[in-house]
């Protein structure tokens, strides 16, 4: 008789979840799947870098949402470390990577104060990774054009639903 767990025929097929709405705000923990390249002169280290095939130097990042009606949910994202086709590329994953790091760590982008500076300054990409924050889930479209969630900004402490949302993982946003 045959392993009834290997017979397929009578599995439920996987259904896609829908979009998250663009624009929503969610508490996320950033998890960096490692791409195994380091390059100790830029500082990607600790195997968390990813080689592209067209040598473009990435995060591969998945965000976890942490509460709310999308709880559990995740959204996938590159961030940019360099790219030879435009400096642009690394430019807009700095300034992603400079939000999520002010929004993790509560730092007012307008404090220029030593602690805020310090906060600001990591030791190694490996530092990133668990990092919780407030971020915008948008919707953008994948490398086919359908439509994909992605984020591509973090929210700053200043925002007003910053503080409810970094402190309450299981409320509905």
């Amino acid at each position: 008789m045959a392993n009834s767990f290997l017979n397929f025929n009578n599995v439920e097929r996987q259904s896609n979840f829908p979009l998250i709405p663009d624009k929503t705000l969610a508490k996320v923990r950033l998890d960096i799947k490692q791409g195994g390249y380091n390059n100790e002169k830029e500082g990607w280290d600790a195997n968390m870098a990813t080689l592209g095939k067209t040598g473009a130097v990435y995060l591969k990042c998945e965000f976890k949402i942490l509460g709310g009606e999308y709880n559990g949910r995740k959204v996938l994202n590159l961030i940019g470390l360099y790219s030879k086709k435009s400096p642009l590329y690394q430019e807009i994953g700095r300034h992603l990577l400079l939000s999520i790091i002010e929004s993790s760590q509560g730092i007012d982008p307008k404090d220029d104060s030593d602690i805020a500076n310090k906060k600001r300054y990591i030791k190694s990409l490996a530092d990133l990774d668990n990092l919780e924050f407030v971020a915008e889930i948008s919707v953008g479209k994948d490398a086919n054009g359908n439509p994909k969630n992605e984020i591509k900004k973090a929210i700053a402490v200043t925002h007003p639903e910053y503080v409810r949302l970094m402190e309450n993982d299981n409320m509905p946003f």
